[in-house]
């Protein structure tokens, strides 16, 4: 790739490094410079411009990624569209996410240009949520430097995915004078807890006596009721491999494999098995829903990995968990911070959804075009509400104004938050802004949807928020069909004070240009230009999507 200053007559073709405010139109970043682009350069004052040119085996950024992320990606996880050279892998469903550390290293070693970053090896993903990133450095990158990596990728998997299998899981609870009923069901209630959070069911726990015999005979039962995997939470904490748990569980005709683990908390796990099936004692941490050894170990089984002796005494690096006061500076404490000042950020924005729903629909003459129901008797705001629920997009605020409680009634016992425009009749800036003033401050960006288009579906919806990265300059997020910008847009937190300064019948779309060098443009099908607002246009609805009295 040629790199350089270019006098204007010999730019056609070449690769715009940097974008241009013209009068008129802005030239952004990575455009190919056509004959209209430079003339409108030329017309600007330019006689040069900073540009990349293409030799012969280049290959274009977008097109590297993606032939990278094909021969990174494996089962379950799923490459998105490249934009910016970059594609982000997600994950198709909840598992367990394994990292190659040293095969990402040999694929970042080949060549600066291309990159490879994941998340930590062993970490509990849920589905549709981003696991890797790969992202093109320059413009293009040197053909046979790909094909290397490519080579490379394709000969050890990088990332594996193993989905959580659907296990049922059997809990025994052991009781002892003096123990509060209230730690007992807070017991059941984070175990259950742990257990639906990995795809599995928890059947009706049993309580016993902290007996040996008593455990055993719980456990025979468990497995007679279709238990595949055994949990013992005892009344006190197993401080041997002889102690009343583990002891039980041999006594139902299993073994113990090992005893402790290198995690802090959740030391004092026991694990065994019954035939197939895995028996563990609980640490009495597993009591708490904060995270401990225990959800280490449950992760694996569900993921259906091995969990003995070898795999758990080597999680001790990133396995201390809590704080101690043992040291001389816990976290909890550095700079005066309080303990949940000190909580892990999270691994991706929040980004809220905003859906509109507050107009007096005067185009649709004397119906109110959002109570219109479809031909299976669902509202058209419930439609697009439940295409925006089935995203990643939370929280989902709705806003009403003209006919509020027909619209409420029609939405109702949906996980949604509510607000009411008082001056939605002054336009559509007012229902904007009371929706984006509702918004919690945990919110990092929201995403404006139009009550009236309900062919816009949750998986379009998810290819906007994964296009969102303000970082990297998208903060503001486009959806186009053929050349034509849609809805709903994107919006970073930082532009919220001026959707709130705006005013009359009018939304955010003047903000796109005065932000231009913001936004991204994700390619969609048309749905994100088809809103319907007038009689006319409800005949232009698919026919399962038609009132019946439309034909």
């Amino acid at each position: 790739m040629i790199f350089a200053t270019f006098p204007l007559a010999e730019a056609l073709g070449a690769v715009l490094a940097h974008s241009h405010r013209l009068p008129g139109r802005v030239l952004k970043k990575g455009a190919v410079l056509d004959a209209a682009a430079i003339a409108a350069l030329r017309e600007a004052g330019r006689d040069s411009v900073v540009a990349a040119r293409f030799e012969p085996d280049d290959v274009a950024e977008n097109e590297a990624a993606e032939r990278l992320a094909a021969a990174v990606a494996a089962p379950g996880l799923q490459p998105g569209r490249a934009g910016t050279g970059r594609v982000n892998l997600h994950a198709t469903g909840a598992g367990l996410l394994r990292v190659e550390a040293t095969q990402v290293d040999r694929i970042n070693a080949v060549h600066e240009s291309l990159t490879l970053g994941t998340l930590p090896d062993d970490v509990v993903v849920a589905a549709r949520e981003m696991v890797a990133t790969i992202k093109v450095i320059p413009f293009a990158v040197p053909g046979p430097v790909l094909a290397e990596v490519e080579q490379l990728a394709a000969a050890v998997p990088a990332l594996t995915l193993h989905p959580f299998r659907p296990l049922r899981a059997g809990l025994v609870l052991t009781e002892l004078p003096g123990l509060k009923e209230s730690v007992t069901d807070a017991t059941i209630a984070a175990t259950e807890a742990r257990v639906s959070a990995l795809s599995g069911t928890l059947l009706p726990p049993l309580r016993c006596p902290h007996a040996e015999e008593a455990i055993a005979a719980s456990l025979r039962r468990l497995l007679a009721g279709g238990a595949e995997l055994l949990l013992v939470a005892g009344a006190s904490a197993t401080v041997d491999r002889r102690d009343v748990g583990p002891a039980g569980v041999v006594r139902a005709g299993g073994a113990i494999d090992h005893f402790g683990m290198p995690v802090d908390p959740g030391n004092l796990i026991c694990l065994g098995h019954i035939g197939t099936v895995p028996a563990y004692v609980l640490p009495g941490c597993a009591r708490s829903p904060r995270p401990n050894g225990i959800d280490r170990v449950l992760a694996r089984v569900f993921a259906g990995l091995p969990v003995g002796a070898a795999e758990v005494m080597r999680m001790g690096v990133g396995g201390l968990l809590k704080d101690t006061s043992a040291r001389p500076l816990p976290r909890a404490r550095a700079a005066g911070r309080p303990p949940e000042a000190m909580a892990p950020a999270p691994r991706r924005p929040r980004i809220a959804a905003v859906v509109l729903a507050a107009g007096t629909s005067t185009r649709m003459g004397p119906r109110n075009k959002l109570l219109v129901a479809d031909r299976g008797g669902k509202p058209m705001i419930a439609r697009v509400v439940d295409n925006v629920l089935s995203s990643a997009a939370r929280p989902v605020v709705v806003v009403t104004g003209h006919q509020a409680e027909a619209v409420r009634a029609a939405l109702g016992g949906r996980p949604v938050g509510w607000v009411q425009a008082s001056d939605y009749a002054a336009g559509l800036s007012a229902s904007l802004k009371a929706g984006i003033a509702a918004l919690p401050e945990e919110a990092t960006a929201a995403l404006v949807c139009l009550g009236d288009m309900p062919l816009v579906t949750g998986r379009m919806i998810d290819r906007l928020l994964a296009a969102y990265d303000p970082d990297e300059g998208r903060a503001i997020v486009v959806p186009t069909h053929q050349g034509q910008a849609g809805n709903p847009v994107l919006w970073d937190r930082a532009f919220f004070p001026e959707i709130l300064a705006l005013s009359g019948d009018k939304g955010a779309r003047e903000l796109l240009r005065h932000h231009a060098e913001q936004v991204v443009e994700v390619e969609v099908e048309d749905a994100v230009l088809r809103d319907f607002d007038t009689p006319e246009s409800l005949a232009r609805l698919p026919q399962r999507l038609r009132p019946v009295d439309v034909g």
